[in-house]
């Protein structure tokens, strides 16, 4: 399994947790708290941890297309998110 992870700086991360998950369960399995969260896709996986000062983000995928989508998902819907808190996802291996 290849991974990647990130962490975005933000004081409300554990909103953006409980949002980013409720939205990925209209289409994939997901399950979450106020601190941890989940979403698996057909094609790899999301961890998602809420501190104080951050969102930490843990992906995995069994190959460089499909981490590479989980990325994109994932990246394009905290973004979009996160648009009035200025949110920017930068992921690392």
């Amino acid at each position: 399994m290849l991974t990647s992870t990130s962490r975005v700086e933000t004081d409300r991360a554990s909103r953006y947790l409980v949002q980013l998950c409720k939205h990925f369960a209209r289409k994939v399995p997901a399950e979450w708290t106020d601190e941890k969260g989940t979403a698996t896709f057909d094609w790899g996986t999301c961890a998602l941890l809420a501190r104080p000062d951050a969102l930490h983000l843990a992906i995995e995928a069994p190959d460089e297309e499909s981490l590479d989508r989980v990325r994109y998902v994932v990246t394009d819907h905290l973004e979009r998110f996160g648009t009035r808190d200025n949110l920017t996802v930068v992921w690392s291996a």
